[in-house]
């Protein structure tokens, strides 16, 4: 269990069925993987162990698949009306509304995330399914001029299975949003989530059994990616997959797709710029650009990693960031600080291998956070680090890190700004801080990115917004409507009436 007592300070009290072992979610049933293996479940805050998942494999992806596969085939969920399954996602929504201080409180123990962002994630899940529970039905085909005595029609349809590996900064967000759009479009789902945050997943998966989803239309395996991952991905009985991860790791899963032939949607991480500009409202900006690299301790794929600063205004944007970022502090959950520790070991040492290459290869840290007194020594803590007078060709600038790590370049005008903007692999999210109208528009149609905010980043969390990017950021999109259309396919119906 937690070493720590505090560990719940400032949190609901999480009912012991909670901080159980837990098991997959199969076919409607709770079963341990088949050959009895499990994994630690810590919390980062402290590294103590408190639960544990299954260690599924091939077998107990395969049973999983096989479930989803009947569920859509022929199972009652092919008798839902897309009414029918918009209602189930909004009963399921009042369920986790129900169930909200104890998810939060599971999430934030889970991750190390701070209380208030627990909350935010679960309210976020929330809106996700008021989202999806009222859209679900307004997907609409269309009508297409075509040969005289002949009407041509476009019916929007689900692929089948959807297979879906998650990672572990924002579960909740994630799976209720795969739970709204594939489910919501008539889908059967099975979610493989990070093996370091996956009770939120598996809990939303009971709550979705008590609000009524037919057995096998959400199933839940847990374990690693290249166990059970790696199998979810190449299953023949999948018919589209989605991953949001690295890049690296998303070359892996589309090639396994691939070997069926099947689709896939691929969110794979940023190294989002936000753009100062001389002529911007400086004191509305800073706070959004602190807050970008912050959130979630640096751990989010749209995280504005990089700041872009016009040179008239470097000096001072430098000394006002770095006193902020003097005063950051990382602390254990339950403190609800300025940020959490790190999801584990090995990436708070990632994180703090690109601080030391950076501070080596010439970049200047103009300012660091500190870590809470009596933060726990088994937790995984990385201050937030703010550098200066980063190059374009330094790995700081064009690699992602994961990491509360701010690199700072300056520009000297506009047609520098947009190619320092688009000078990575990546093209995820970017910001433009301007008051000038016309430069608000050239910005956003220069800037290679899935979302440009104008005097803004990342707004109120984007539900409505579809969301993904180009290059190694990925291809496909979730969120908003166009997440619905991503979830489906197009079948073409042709008559020939005379």
């Amino acid at each position: 269990m937690l070493t720590n007592p505090k560990a719940d300070q400032g949190l609901a009290a999480l009912p012991p069925s909670l901080l159980a072992p837990r098991t997959n979610i199969t076919g409607g049933r709770f079963a341990a993987a088949r050959s009895g293996q499990t994994l630690d479940v810590a919390c980062p805050s402290d590294g103590g162990v408190f639960s544990s998942i299954p260690r599924s494999d091939a077998d107990d992806v395969d049973e999983a698949v096989r479930a989803a596969h009947q569920a859509f085939h022929e199972g009652p969920w092919a008798t839902f009306s897309a009414l029918d399954r918009g209602r189930l996602i909004t009963k399921l929504m009042g369920i986790v509304d129900r169930e909200a201080d104890a998810l939060a409180a599971l999430e934030s123990r889970d991750t190390g995330k701070p209380v208030r962002l627990g909350r935010a994630d679960v309210n976020a899940a929330l809106r996700y399914l008021e989202f999806y529970g009222g859209a679900a039905d307004k997907l609409t085909g269309e009508t297409i001029p075509f040969l005289d005595g002949h009407t041509a029609l476009t019916l929007r349809v689900p692929h089948g299975v959807v297979a879906s590996i998650i990672p572990w900064n924002y579960p909740l967000h994630m799976v209720s949003r795969l739970i709204g759009a594939a489910c919501g479009m008539g889908n059967t789902l099975v979610l493989k989530p990070a093996e370091d945050a996956s009770l939120s997943a598996l809990r939303f998966a009971e709550l979705a059994l008590e609000a009524g989803f037919p057995a096998g239309v959400i199933n839940v395996v847990t374990g690693l990616g290249p166990e059970a991952g790696a199998a979810l991905a190449a299953h023949p009985l999948v018919d589209f997959v989605t991953f949001t991860g690295s890049s690296a790791t998303g070359a892996v899963i589309q090639a396994l797709a691939a070997r069926h032939n099947r689709g896939t949607s691929m969110e794979l991480g940023g190294k989002s710029a936000q753009i100062l500009f001389a002529d911007a409202d400086v004191d509305a900006a800073l706070p959004v650009i602190q807050n970008a690299i912050i959130q979630n301790a640096g751990q989010t794929c749209s995280a504005g990693s990089r700041l872009l600063v016009d040179r008239r205004i470097h000096g001072a944007v430098i000394e006002a960031l770095a006193e902020r970022f003097s005063r950051l502090v990382a602390a254990p959950h339950w403190q609800d600080g300025d940020l959490g520790p790190m999801i584990n070991a090995k990436q708070a040492e990632r994180v703090r291998g690109f601080i030391a290459r950076a501070r080596s290869e010439g970049a200047r840290l103009a300012a660091q956070g500190g870590i809470a007194d009596g933060a726990p020594s088994g937790g995984h803590y990385v201050p937030p680090a703010l550098f200066d007078d980063v190059p374009p060709e330094s790995e700081l600038f064009r690699d992602e890190v994961f990491g509360p790590v701010l690199a700072v370049t300056p520009f000297e005008d506009e047609a520098e700004a947009a190619r320092l903007a688009n000078a990575t692999d990546f093209g995820l999210v970017a910001g433009v801080w301007t008051r000038d109208g016309g430069r608000q528009h050239r910005m956003a149609k220069r800037i290679r990115a899935g979302q440009v905010f104008i005097n803004a980043y990342g707004a109120g969390g984007g539900v409505e917004l579809p969301f993904g990017g180009f290059g190694r950021s990925g291809h496909g999109r979730e969120k908003g409507m166009e997440f619905l259309r991503h979830m489906s396919a197009t079948k073409t119906v042709v008559f020939n009436h005379g």
